[in-house]
């Protein structure tokens, strides 16, 4: 006779925590997706799981609307989003890698000040920073929005964390004796370790930039400019009359799609750079 294993209750709970999770995530999105093939009238008669046949009609739409720039603004997103990330995980990390190797009198003070920093809400300085970009000639441009990631504490303490967990000292003091520069050492042997986690805060900062509505708001004028949030507010905001809530579902639908992009690319250097990460000293 065959023996039975015994059940893991265990396994079946875990199991059964993370279909419920993996439900209440993907929900959402089938939602948006279904209110996107379905047209204004049909929207306001309540909700359905069903989807509907104006799909295309909802497209052609928001991609025909002249007052609407769906695809100058996808790109504008697109722009801002992809600098931010970029600029923000390179820069924290370099900041971080210096603050960790180097031991220099003001290091703790240095290390506490962007602390301090990280507790200070946007809010309190946007009228200083709106008045500032206007003085430099910036105001409704781009550049308000993708320059002051440079400097963001959040990334960098994230950074600085995980160099402890995982650049042992011995190695950069090894790359140096090898006759290897400083910015050698860091491009060279310190990104390719921080892969993981410059995958993990690429992903965080791509997706806060994207859905950024205060800075835009704050500091765009022009349409044509304009990121994907701001138009679909416009959408949201239109006269009653002509408000198309079908729209508004299709540009958030198309809006979220570069999102899932770049999560599905940048998904795999986290796994990949796990291992790589892993350096023990």
């Amino acid at each position: 006779m065959k023996e039975h294993k015994p059940i893991n209750v265990r396994s079946i709970v875990a199991h059964t925590v993370l279909i419920i999770l993996a439900f209440l995530c993907l929900f959402f999105f089938y939602i948006l997706i279904i209110n996107s093939t379905r047209s204004h009238a049909e929207l306001q008669k309540g909700f359905s799981a069903l989807p509907s046949t104006h799909f295309l009609e909802n497209f052609m739409s928001v991609a025909n609307d002249g007052t609407f720039p769906m695809l100058r603004g996808i790109l504008n997103s697109l722009i801002v989003s992809s600098c931010c990330a970029a600029i923000c995980t390179y820069f924290s990390a370099l900041t971080a890698y210096g603050l960790y190797v180097y031991q220099f009198k003001l290091r703790n003070a240095a290390f506490t000040f962007i602390m301090m920093i990280l507790v200070m809400p946007t809010q309190v300085t946007a009228m200083g920073f709106l008045r500032l970009i206007t003085k430099m000639g910036m105001y409704d441009t781009l550049l308000p929005m993708i320059i002051p990631s440079i400097a963001s504490p959040a990334v960098f303490y994230f950074m600085y964390s995980y160099l402890q967990s995982s650049l042992p000292l011995a190695l950069v003091e090894a790359a140096r004796i090898d006759g290897s520069g400083e910015f050698r050492t860091f491009n060279s042997i310190v990104l390719p370790i921080m892969k993981p986690a410059i995958a993990v805060q690429a992903i965080f900062v791509f997706v806060g930039s994207w859905n950024n509505y205060f800075i835009p708001a704050l500091v765009l004028q022009s349409k044509n400019k304009m990121t994907v949030p701001i138009l679909i507010a416009t959408l949201r905001g239109a006269d009653y009359m002509n408000f198309n809530m079908g729209k508004v579902y299709m540009m958030i639908t198309v809006a979220i799609v570069p999102i899932i992009i770049i999560y599905l690319f940048l998904s795999k250097f986290i796994i990949a750079g796990v291992a790589l990460g892993g350096v023990k000293e």
